[in-house]
């Protein structure tokens, strides 16, 4: 039986907080600016964070991770706007509303290198594309080692990344499976997420979010201990 979606939500940074109906769910955003408004519900056996991207200039949205609960994130995603899905890795707790979504008609974008993981897909991302979603600009960053295709998506003029697997408050994700790597990770995180402002949001795949600055002073220590 699939878990109870879980609706969590923070003050809005900026602006009136806007509520809305998803099904029977009062859902408050879990972050506002000017131009972005970010919905996260908590879904599946291992919570997992599922963000809507929404612009406020045009109610066009994104939905990063359809990860479970497909037809409840159906219905998010008719209520909210969301016109695209996309993943930010292939591994199945990110991917079992994938079927969901692509059959109520919302194209599924994946890089290459994860595609083969996720029971189908419509579209490529590639390090360095931005996704524009009404007027808003979601730039794609390859952060390998969680998986060989992990990737982030950062929201230009807000201090929003979605991090995917690959950065939590306390260190990376993952790097016990086969096709993962510890010092690759470490990699994607340094060279590519840590040259974000300190004041950037990470919006992680699973828990509390965090912020640049919180974690990078910690890079040292997750090198040494290993994981």
């Amino acid at each position: 039986t699939a878990a109870t979606p879980r609706i969590t939500s923070t003050s809005p940074t900026s602006g009136e907080a806007s509520h809305r109906s998803v099904g029977r769910i009062l859902v408050m955003p879990h972050y506002q600016d000017e131009q972005l408004e970010i919905t996260r519900v908590v879904v599946g056996p291992l919570d997992n964070n599922v963000f809507v991207a929404r612009c406020r200039h045009t109610g066009k949205a994104a939905l990063i991770d359809a990860a479970d609960e497909g037809p409840m994130l159906v219905d998010m995603c008719r209520r909210l706007g969301v016109e695209t899905v996309l993943e930010t890795h292939g591994h199945r707790d990110h991917t079992r509303a994938v079927p969901a979504v692509r059959k109520a008609g919302l194209p599924v974008w994946v890089t290459a290198e994860d595609a083969p993981l996720l029971p189908g897909y419509d579209h490529l991302l590639t390090h360095g594309q931005v996704i524009e979603v009404g007027r808003l600009r979601l730039h794609a960053v390859h952060t390998p080692g969680h998986t060989p295709g992990s990737i982030c998506f950062k929201v230009e003029g807000s201090p929003v990344l979605f991090s995917g697997d690959t950065l939590f408050p306390g260190g990376p994700g993952a790097t016990r499976g086969p096709t993962s790597s510890f010092p690759v990770i470490l990699r994607s995180i340094e060279e590519r997420l840590f040259t974000f402002p300190d004041e950037t949001m990470v919006l992680p795949g699973h828990g509390r979010d965090t912020t640049i600055g919180t974690e990078r002073p910690h890079f040292r220590e997750w090198a040494e201990r290993g994981w």
